[in-house]
């Protein structure tokens, strides 16, 4: 597989099957993943892997603290922009409506859009969940360092036959996930990732978000 057929094939898995991924495919990927561009050579980025039991054990947590606040804890940064202006707001938009046109969950079905919302916190099936931090005393060089981290990751995934889905929803928990993982005060979680074998048959798997014409983002400078 090519880099380019990586990138084209990548996207955000949904639902999973319960293939279980083999630890030491796990532990190639990121250690691969680790030769992703670091400014400095700090390497920023750490990783919880949670699979099994322990993956279990999230989950039940994880129910009793959406019981507790619905609406989650309070994110430590906000993960959109307040007041999203355009044409950055009609994007996230589509892209939500899109999923649910999908799943059959009409617009007034509040109960169904979140019961499909609440399927970030248990992986959306998949059996392992990864979860990314850093430190706090970090700043936005980075943080996107972690993100080029995170790609890596999924690339590599890609092409060897997985799945996965970056979820920036686990944000909204993080004290609980925090204290599940025994993370110190010194570490903020930023977000979590879904990796997995992809169910063929679920719809949401179906889903190919739209992207911008080249002309919208890239401004080419020749003379």
């Amino acid at each position: 597989m090519s880099v380019s057929d990586a990138v084209m094939e990548r996207r955000s898995i949904r639902a999973y099957t319960d293939q279980p991924v083999p630890r030491a495919v796990i532990e190639e990927i990121l250690s691969l993943a680790a030769r992703a561009p670091s400014g400095g050579n700090l390497q920023p980025w750490n990783v919880h892997v949670v699979t099994g039991e322990a993956l279990d054990r999230l989950k039940a947590h994880m129910k009793e603290a959406i019981a507790a606040s619905p609406t989650g804890e309070g994110t430590d940064f906000d993960i959109y922009p307040k007041n999203l202006p355009e044409p950055w707001r009609s994007r996230r938009h589509k892209v939500g409506e899109d999923l649910y046109a999908l799943l059959g969950i009409e617009r007034d079905n509040r109960l169904g859009r979140m019961l499909q919302f609440s399927r970030n916190y248990e992986f959306f099936g998949a059996p392992v969940g990864l979860f990314f931090s850093i430190d706090r005393q970090m700043g936005l060089p980075q943080w996107a360092h972690l993100g080029m981290f995170m790609q890596t990751i999924a690339l590599l995934a890609v092409e060897r036959g997985l799945s996965t889905c970056m979820q920036e929803a686990w944000a909204a928990f993080p004290k609980t996930v925090s204290a599940f993982l025994g993370l110190p005060d010194d570490r903020r979680l930023y977000c979590g990732m879904a990796l997995g074998f992809a169910d063929p048959d679920a719809p949401a798997n179906s889903l190919r978000t739209e992207r911008a014409a080249l002309e919208d983002f890239a401004v080419f400078l020749d003379h």
